[in-house]
């Protein structure tokens, strides 16, 4: 599966690590790709990972997830 959220917040190459980090850890993901320009994190993850799962993921991280 892949998902796209839209995320505020980010600014920076720490953010792209932190928001990588804590959705890395989710056991189901299989790929992380982030861009400061779109305001997006784009995830590739089996149907085990909820969407809930990862938006609480990068909320924990300190962003918002928007829309």
């Amino acid at each position: 599966m892949k998902s796209v959220l839209k995320v505020e917040g980010m600014s920076c190459s720490h953010c792209v690590d932190k928001v990588e980090k804590f959705i890395g850890e989710l056991e189901g993901v299989s790929s992380i790709d982030v861009s400061l320009e779109n305001k997006t994190v784009t995830v590739e993850h089996d149907d085990k990972v909820k969407l809930d799962t990862i938006k609480d993921a990068i909320e924990d991280a300190g962003y918002d997830v928007v829309g």
